[in-house]
Formats: structure tokens, sequence, C-alpha cells
């Protein structure tokens, strides 16, 4: 906290009765200022789309509701993104008892442990000092497996109870987990049901009765803290994988989604891919993703989502299309930096040899399902996963018209090299031998760019060998197209 923030806030607890400030449960906290939200028509989730009509409603109600909320869902669909944004809706700044050794921030005028009640009964109001908790700390997660019951509720110290000479029966002798230490604030519990069942049992003693014992001791005090769940629905609906009491008292449930357009799916990866640190426009060497490369990429996410390969209980996260978007705009940026030299035109323009390094960034992104793979192996499923997307996003560009054409040439003996490596320039001369593969490549884009062209021919190609119009052999990095 700055030296200006310090200043600025009262520093001792009765400044802070004369500031008018009102102490209030996390609950109402967010429910409070989620309605301010809401009367000045915020965007109450930034960077999280296509949930506006479903998941956002969902959270609303929980929040209004005081609600613990679970969220369900599969892999990459924001679970953990929508449960850190919640932190927006509490206070920026939050008072508490500026007492170094209390293992929690303790409401000023409502202290839950032994040394902060001390505090407030044994001295002046005038000589309580008091610091400032901003929101961004008053969240914290954990991932389920390996979480213990200590990690989370908390443990009795030996060392306090031996050298301390604390009693076993006393606050004490106790070092608190993350629950406890998160008082008045947020935490949220990853992979719900991979946690232990005496944990689960910890979890649900908070819920219920909002307060901690640990090992059957009698000590125990009120924790003021909002709980967050994250699970998925196959582990989550399975019996005994979570206990039915917690079950019982999470009170909403906000069951999320893949998105339901291949559009808005290229907008999250692009987005994120950004996010992440991507700069397609980079001043160096920059790349112009064409549409229908950002479609066969997103479309590969949606063929994974409905293939038989795949086991979909696990589903196939966003992850699986932002890291595929970045190998290929990052392969198509590697053409442009070794190419530079011998002419070749900026921005560099991906094509689908780009694709080709696409495993590296797919593999364990998806699981297959042992029953439907019948002993085909991740790349070789993803190789048809690629397939697919190409086949689709092609027979939506060209016309069927004048592909048997193409096809007849290449029955005669043509020959097409095509690859990452290969200049753009070379494309017109490849392609001699094959002139009506131009001409579908004007029907995807007309530019004159020859990097552009390049990048339409590749597609041709690739789609009348996704359709199974024409063959192709890989060799050392290098694809060729025969009949």
């Amino acid at each position: 906290m700055s030296d200006t923030m310090t200043k600025s806030r009262p520093s001792t607890l009765a400044e802070l009765r004369e500031s008018g400030w009102q102490s209030r449960t996390v609950k109402s906290e967010l429910q409070q200022n989620l309605v301010d939200a809401l009367e000045e028509g915020r965007t109450l989730f930034p960077g999280i789309l296509g949930y506006e009509d479903t998941v956002v409603p969902e959270i609303i109600n929980g929040i209004l509701s005081g609600h613990d909320l679970l969220f369900l869902g599969e892999k990459g669909q924001a679970k953990s993104r929508l449960m850190r944004c919640l932190v927006e809706f509490l206070d920026e700044w939050t008072p508490y008892l500026d007492l170094p050794d209390c293992p929690v921030h303790e409401d000023p005028y409502q202290p839950i442990t032994e040394p902060g009640k001390a505090l407030v009964s044994g001295l002046e109001e005038n000589e309580i000092p008091i610091a400032w908790w901003h929101r961004s700390d008053r969240y914290a997660e954990r991932l389920a497996p390996g979480t213990k019951f200590a990690d989370l509720i908390g443990e009795i110290d030996p060392a306090k109870v031996l050298s301390g000479g604390a009693s076993l029966n006393t606050e004490a002798a106790l070092s608190f987990g993350l629950i406890p230490r998160m008082h008045r604030g947020l935490f949220a519990m990853n992979e719900l049901p991979d946690l232990d069942d005496l944990v689960q049992v910890g979890l649900f003693n908070i819920l219920e009765e909002r307060d901690v014992q640990i090992r059957g001791y009698p000590v125990s005090f009120d924790i003021d803290v909002c709980v967050l769940f994250s699970a998925n629905p196959a582990t989550y609906n399975r019996s005994g994988k979570v206990i039915p009491q917690l079950k019982d008292r999470i009170g909403t449930t906000v069951v999320t989604h893949y998105p339901r357009e291949r559009e808005l799916g290229m907008q999250i990866t692009q987005e994120q891919a950004v996010e992440d640190g991507l700069n397609e426009l980079d001043e160096r060497y920059p790349v112009l993703v064409p549409r229908f490369m950002a479609e066969i990429v997103e479309q590969m996410a949606i063929q994974a989502r409905q293939s038989k390969w795949v086991d979909q209980a696990s589903g196939v996260s966003a992850r699986f299309s932002i890291a595929n978007y970045k190998t290929m705009v990052s392969s198509a940026r590697r053409r442009g930096i070794l190419l530079a030299a011998q002419g070749e035109p900026s921005p560099s323009i991906p094509r689908i040899s780009d694709l080709a390094h696409f495993h590296g960034s797919a593999i364990g992104k998806l699981e297959l399902d042992m029953m439907g793979t019948h002993q085909m192996s991740e790349p070789q499923v993803l190789d048809a996963i690629l397939a697919e997307a190409i086949a689709h996003v092609f027979d939506e560009y060209v016309d069927q018209h004048g592909l048997e054409e193409i096809s007849e040439l290449f029955g005669k003996g043509v020959r097409i090299e095509v690859g990452d490596q290969l200049p753009s320039a070379h494309y017109a001369e490849l392609l001699k031998q094959v002139p009506p593969a131009w001409t579908k490549a004007f029907e995807v884009n007309a530019a004159e760019d020859i990097a552009v062209r390049a990048s339409c021919v590749e597609f041709v190609l690739a789609g009348l060998w996704a359709t199974d119009r024409i063959s192709r052999g890989e060799r050392f990095g290098k694809v060729q197209y025969v009949l």
C-alpha cells in the first residue's frame, strides 16, 4: 500500500468510527456492489464472451441470493476466470486490525480470534492500529488433487504445544489453513470431486456452521468467507465423488459451456492469444491471418468436440485453439524472418503448411477415447481432426464446380510440393502445372499479394486432399500432393 493511501485513510479504530465506515459480511459486500454495477450498466465480466444470456444471469442470481457458488463445466470454459472476476465486486479497500501476530484479517468491530479480541478490549480505540486490505489480495484458490485437511482448514501445531505451552483445547495451538486465513474474502476450490472425503467434511462444516473445528477439539470461531467451487460434470455427477451433504449446501450451480458459434470461438481465441502476449502486427515481422485459416483453427476444436476418437467427458479446452493459433502465427513469422533476405513479402501470411507444427501445441490438450481410437495414436487422431476441419471450411468457401478438372491433372502425374519454408513467389511457378488451382484460389481471396495467393493455393490443395480428391505425402517437413 502506498504512503498516500496510508495517510488518506483512518489509521486507528477511533478514526475509523469517525469516518462512518460500516462493517458488513463478504456476501453482503458482493450483493451491494453488484447492484451498483448493474445500476451503472457496467460490464460485469470483462473479457468473458458468449455467456451474457446463459451463465452471467445464473451468477447474478447466486450472488443476490447470498449463495456459495459451484461452476460446473468442462475444461477451458473460463470457470476459474469467472471466479477470479468476482473479486471486482468486493470493496476496493477493507480495514482490518493491524495485529502482526494475528493469522486473519480481523474485522475491527467484530474480531473472531483471541489476539484480536484482546487488542480491542485492552486498548483505547485511538490506540488500536488499523491497516487496509486491497480486494486483489482477498482471493485465494487451490487445486484439489493432493490438498490435505491441514492445507485448507488447519492443524494442531506441535511446536506451539511443546515450546509455547499452548493447550490443545485453545486456539493458540492451531496453525490455520487457507480458508480461515481468507476470513472476509473469497476462497475457490478447483476440481472439487478430486478432494479427499475428510477435507470435504471440513468444507461442509464451514458451509453449514461457518466455523472451524480441528481434530475434534472444541475450538471454533465464525468464519466470514464466500466459498467457490469448480468441477467437471462427468466427475461431479459420479456417485461417491462428492459427499451428498456438501452438494446439498452449495447454493447455486452455474453451468458453463463452450462457444455456441464458431465466430465467437474465433474471437475468444484471438483475444486470448493477444492477452497471452502474441503480437500479430509486430513492427519487424508482422503476420496477417486470413479468415479461412482462423476458421480452420477454430473448426479443429469443434471437430475434436464431436470426434468419436476423443473422450468427450473430459472436453476439449479453448486452450487447444489458442495454442494452435499461436503456433500457426509463429510458424508464419519464422518463415518471414528466414526468407526476408530472399524477398519474402511482409506481412507473412499463414498457410496450411504452418499447421504442420500443431502437434507440439495440441498434444496433451485432449484425451483419447480408448474404446473409439482403435489403437490410433494421438498424432494420428490430431491429423484426422485437422483433415475434417479443412474439409468443413473448404466446402464453405469453394464451389465444387471445376474441382474434378484439377483432380484429372493430378491424375496425369502432376506433383506439387508445398511447405512452410517455401517462398511465396515459387507457388506461381509450381502451379503452372495446375492452372485451375489459381482460379480456385481466387474464389477464396482475389488479392494480388503473392503471399495471400500462396496461402489460398495451399488451402485449395489441402481441401482437395481432405475431401479425398487427391493424395498427399510428407517428407522432411514438406508436403507433396499427388493423385
